[in-house]
């Protein structure tokens, strides 16, 4: 398997929104659309591929932090992990996590923290995924209950 970021060429933006169609017929993040060129636009793209197939994805984009005081001074620079995604036969095998260490390493000298929201519907993987195997920080949550 290999990891490399791209720049977003047309065959890329093709497979993004292919897979991202993908992701969003699974539905399992709340409110998930797949994604159009805008989404994609100025975006740092990051693939996993192996023998010519795109096995996951992750992308973002770098902030300066705004309002995040309890935890990261006003102008530090982020990046903001957009999406992260690997296809369905091929999860568990690693595939996200590489990803991620991938651009955290690429990353380094361009942000100094990471960060991202979740809509998953299945919060013990997100949170196995994230904390304890990437582990990153709990900072927040929203929930909600319909009434």
């Amino acid at each position: 398997m290999i990891i490399h970021e791209v720049k977003t060429s047309e065959d890329v933006i093709e497979t993004l929104i292919a897979l991202s169609e993908d992701w969003e017929k699974e539905q399992s993040c709340y409110g998930y659309r797949a994604n159009t060129r805008e989404d994609l636009a100025e975006r740092r793209v990051f693939l996993a591929k192996e023998n010519g197939e795109t096995l996951g994805y992750l992308f973002g984009k770098v902030f300066h932090a705004e309002k995040m005081k309890s935890i990261i001074p006003d102008g530090t620079a982020c990046f903001e992990v957009e999406e992260i995604y690997v296809v369905p036969t091929r999860r568990r095998e690693g595939i996200g996590a590489a990803l991620f260490r991938y651009a955290e390493k690429t990353l380094k000298s361009d942000a100094e923290y990471f960060v991202l929201s979740t809509a998953t519907k299945n919060r013990e993987a997100v949170f196995r995924f994230y904390l304890d195997e990437l582990e990153m920080s709990f900072w927040s949550a929203r929930l909600f209950k319909k009434i």
